[in-house]
């Protein structure tokens, strides 16, 4: 969990040093869900993105918690290509995520019902690929065998697996149910929401990452 400044004497460090933490935003967003792309273009798709980058650098980090919303179906096979691409790129992590909330309507629940599922991890490689990442070797991680596996399991998963079972635990130790959700510093910020402005980011920035 983040530690906030005023409590950077916990952190154990160098004697020979002052003790140092940053603040921390986590930023919980469903890949499904038309607010989290909304807030995710305030913020990573417009000049704010550069404020954090450069002004704030030094003070605050930002983070993007994938948050799966398990009454959206495609909810999971998204994120999971979303962790295939952090497995074989994770340079190209944000650049693949906002190419995915421009096209979120082609995974929405009636977009994906009659389809099988390899056949829309093959449209979310072909995403990543788009952006520069390695098609084949991210559908190779996203791909469901129809084969029994060698110890005759049927429920095996695929290569990004143990990444959604450690992110799902985290989230639900966090207690983040809805999307988006706001974490500073370790605690739910409910003011924050997907309707605020780039300027109210701003404004809330100045007052609170000091």
């Amino acid at each position: 969990m983040a530690l906030a400044p005023k409590f950077a004497g916990q952190k154990l460090a160098s004697t020979a040093i002052q003790p140092k933490a940053v603040h921390t935003i986590e930023i919980y967003l469903d890949y499904v869900c038309p607010f989290s792309a909304k807030l995710f273009k305030t913020v990573y798709s417009s000049p704010l993105r550069k404020t954090l980058l450069e002004k704030y650098s030094d003070r605050v980090v930002t983070i993007f918690r994938q948050q799966i919303q398990p009454w959206h179906p495609s909810s999971t096979l998204v994120h999971e290509a979303g962790f295939a691409v952090l497995k074989v790129q994770p340079d190209k992590f944000y650049d693949f995520s906002e190419k995915l909330f421009e096209q979120q309507k082609d995974f929405f629940d009636a977009n994906v019902v009659n389809e099988t599922r390899n056949n829309t991890y093959k449209r979310l490689a072909k995403i990543a690929g788009s952006v520069g990442v390695d098609e084949k070797e991210v559908y190779s991680l996203l791909e469901i065998s129809d084969k029994p596996d060698k110890d005759g399991g049927l429920n095996g998963g695929n290569g990004v697996t143990d990444y959604v079972k450690l992110q799902t635990k985290q989230n639900r130790l966090q207690g983040v149910h809805v999307t988006p959700t706001v974490v500073f510093d370790g605690v739910v910020n409910n003011d924050i929401s997907s309707g605020w402005t780039e300027k109210q980011w701003e404004e809330w920035l100045e007052k609170n990452v000091a």
